[in-house]
């Protein structure tokens, strides 16, 4: 099968920090040798593309791939747009095979993909590549990818077969769906890393044998990088090289790094030093901070930075505290802040069809628009699963339609956030239980950082969680429920629109006007952004095709029908 390939497509762009543009003439580049191109069915409109929207060539994944590919293979990608050079933003993708290069291998035109969007293998100084980010997405007609990208290192495809029985709304929305999963499905690294690289400050002498229990608890890194005064303990059996002072050390060189002592600003110091997915270990030994902590929050989330403490002077004792996932667990309280958005929706409607027996889900949000149609969603689910859960909005508790007093009293177990606010991050150590997880789910800029109370955070041994995009398994998971039956992705779409009117669509996210998501079909020349509701207003066709107002296959159908 052979499908014709057009010269020119429409596409948006992101050509500068907040430069948004739609292109109509926008080439299309037929596919080289290792290369594929594909028509895009459905792309959802996600928050994070507004990071990318404001941080342009500064975003984490914007940036250019370090290693893991040659510079050479780079070169030859078109769709490859690192640093300042535009892109095309979009990430929830569904996409069909269009045309292939002659060295493609398991792909052939006509087939259907859900597009996984994250190259974990391809770092950049702060995250890695990504389609949509510094490699073009989905906000266009036509796609290009390269095989040699998007094929892991263990043979796995980033493109994931898609049934035809479902919308391609429906197929698109894995990708969230499958970023919520991969907030709690993410495996936490509970031992010292294999082969990696410590970093030891002490600010006085340490006993041998806590570090040798350590390492014979957790693993022995390869190398040890020692900056105090005080010796070197004896019999450790790794290589242990001195240093001075920190601030001659190599930054994001350290996978584990423990500080002996109790002064902030030796903390504050330290975390320039932790590598990407690094682990902090606080051993106080007895003292106390004094003061709050300039903590590189941001990093938690895009670089997936972990921070744990003891009170005492062992730190085997904070390496327990480690949860094995980022996981709900049995009787927990958990409240969900930002609730009411399209992504705040998903978390509720997870940790509630979890099936953890004994939860609590609290549904917190500014907008009583947004969290009445949570409610429409959720509490039928609630009751079905026999889950606690209440909505509530914290700004007006004297306002008897709100449902303010339904506000989380106490401290909670789990809380989620899903605003990029660091003070919410700072509210949340002081509201958090002992052994509370705090999952840092909205991204926060890699750069950002915000005073913390690391004193409290480390009594009460909090442990901060987050998790970027989502992995090959979490999509095909989520997928499975999807062609099941058992999920329906469908429930999140609250408009649709052609690239026309994704521009707009991108505003509407970043001001929070639509309590749901954005599906774009570029397929749909001429159609702007239209809520369902105004559907049957405007007499689309579609609408006769929703059930009980949710999207549906045929509401698709008839869209496409209408529009294309």
């Amino acid at each position: 099968m052979q499908y014709q390939i057009p010269q020119t497509q429409n596409a948006v762009q992101l050509i500068g920090p907040d430069q948004l543009t739609l292109n109509t003439s926008k080439k299309v580049v037929p596919p080289g040798p290792y290369q594929i191109l594909c028509r895009v069915e459905a792309v959802g409109l996600c928050f994070s593309d507004l990071k990318l929207l404001k941080q342009f060539s500064a975003h984490a994944r914007k940036t250019r791939i370090i290693s893991g590919i040659e510079k050479g293979i780079l070169d030859e990608i078109p769709s490859y747009v690192p640093d300042d050079k535009p892109t095309v933003p979009g990430h929830e993708a569904v996409v069909r095979v269009w045309a292939v290069g002659e060295k493609v291998t398991g792909f052939r035109p006509g087939q259907r993909y859900l597009v996984q969007t994250d190259y974990r293998w391809l770092p950049t100084a702060n995250s890695n590549g990504s389609f949509g980010y510094n490699f073009e997405g989905a906000l266009q007609e036509y796609v290009l990818m390269d095989q040699r990208v998007i094929t892991s290192p263990q043979g796995e495809s980033m493109l994931i077969p898609a049934s035809e029985k479902l919308s391609a709304a429906a197929i698109a929305l894995v990708e969230p769906w499958a970023c919520v999963e991969d907030a709690y499905a993410v495996r936490e690294r509970q031992t010292l890393k294999a082969g990696g690289q410590m970093l030891i400050v002490t600010d006085g002498p340490v006993k041998p044998a806590v570090l040798q229990r350590l390492f014979k608890q957790f693993g022995k890194p390869a190398g040890i990088t020692w900056v105090s005064d005080a010796e070197v303990p004896a019999g450790l059996s790794v290589p242990v090289q001195r240093a001075e002072r920190v601030g001659e050390l190599k930054d994001a060189a350290f996978d584990d790094i423990l500080y002996f002592g109790s002064d902030p600003a030796v903390v504050e110091s330290l975390f320039a030093k932790l590598a990407a997915r690094g682990l902090m270990n606080i051993v106080l030994c007895g003292g106390r901070l004094g003061r709050g902590v300039v903590t590189y929050v941001g990093r938690v989330h895009y670089g997936g930075i972990r921070i744990i403490g003891t009170t005492g002077s062992d730190p085997a004792e904070s390496m327990k505290t480690i949860p094995a996932t980022g996981e709900i667990r049995r009787g927990d309280k958990i409240n969900v802040i930002g609730a009411g958005g399209p992504m705040g929706v998903m978390h509720v409607v997870r940790n509630v069809c979890q099936g953890v027996p004994e939860v609590t889900v609290y549904a917190g949000d500014l907008d009583d628009r947004r969290l009445a149609l949570l409610d429409k969603i959720t509490r039928p689910l609630a009751d079905k699963n026999k889950v606690g859960y209440h909505s509530y909005n914290p700004t007006n508790p004297t306002n008897p339609t709100n449902p303010a007093k339904n506000a989380p009293a106490g401290e909670m177990d789990y809380i989620v956030l899903m605003a990029p606010v660091p003070k919410l991050v700072v509210e949340a150590v002081k509201s958090a239980g002992k052994g509370g997880i705090i999952n840092i789910f909205a991204g926060i800029a890699a750069t950002v950082t915000c005073e913390i109370d690391l004193q409290r955070y480390i009594e009460k041994q909090l442990y901060f969680i987050g998790t970027s995009g989502s992995i090959l398994e979490d999509m095909k998971t989520v997928l499975r429920k999807v062609e099941s039956g058992s999920l329906d992705t469908n429930i999140s779409v609250a408009a649709v629109s052609g690239l026309d009117g994704a521009v707009e669509g991108i505003r509407a996210v970043e001001k929070q006007l639509i309590p749901g998501k954005i599906i774009v079909y570029p397929a749909c020349r001429g159609l702007g952004l239209t809520l369902l509701e105004e559907l049957q207003t405007k007499k689309v066709s579609a609408a006769k095709g929703m059930k009980e107002g949710v999207w549906s296959l045929a509401a698709e159908g008839a869209l496409l029908e209408e529009w294309t």
